[in-house]
């Protein structure tokens, strides 16, 4: 999986929407494997967000897991 670095600067809102809307604070490393992660879709992505903070997806609301996936969709749509 390639990195672009120009890719995860222009994401750089949607990490900041993820840490104060959602709690979701990323390190630079997390973002990175966020980035990565959204090559192979929105669900991936998802995911890397729960990996890299180190929660249990299967285990938190429906509405949690939602509120990623929209945050994600709203700043990668037309990309």
């Amino acid at each position: 999986m390639s990195y672009d670095p120009a890719m995860h600067e222009r994401l750089a809102p949607m990490f900041a929407d993820l840490c104060v809307e959602l709690g979701f604070c990323l390190h630079d490393k997390g973002q990175r494997k966020v980035v990565e992660a959204l090559e192979r879709g929105l669900d991936a992505g998802v995911e890397a967000v729960f990996r890299a903070e180190g929660v249990d997806m299967p285990s938190t609301s429906g509405d949690l897991r939602r509120a990623v996936r929209d945050c994600l969709k709203a700043h990668v749509a037309g990309r």
